[in-house]
């Protein structure tokens, strides 16, 4: 077998026993009001971080395109509450138009 297969297998293990802890911790230690603080910000970082990531990256590195301002846009039409789909039409409308009139690709 070659290495690549010894990977996969030691990161199916590793997962399976990581699944297997979740069922062996006390209830008590996971259902702690602290362990939700921590879960509920861990959830919004790694979110912000794909978005960001995806939204930055282009085939050499950094890429500055229609999609920073449609990101603004979309984050400022959130904190107004604005419904979810206006924020994705807003989004799209904006990325669209910017790279229809040529001034960003």
């Amino acid at each position: 077998m070659s290495n690549l297969w010894w990977v996969v297998i030691g990161a199916s293990l590793a997962v399976f026993a990581i699944k297997l802890a979740g069922y062996v911790v006390p209830q008590r230690l996971v259902e702690g009001p602290a362990l939700s603080r921590v879960a509920a910000i861990v959830t919004v970082a790694l979110l912000a971080s794909l978005v960001a990531s995806q939204t930055l990256q282009g085939p050499g590195g950094v890429l500055l395109d229609a999609r920073i301002p449609a990101l603004v846009v979309a984050a400022v039409l959130l904190w107004v509450r604005a419904p979810f789909i206006v924020v994705i039409i807003g989004a799209a409308v904006v990325a669209a138009t910017l790279r229809f009139v040529g001034v960003m690709p």
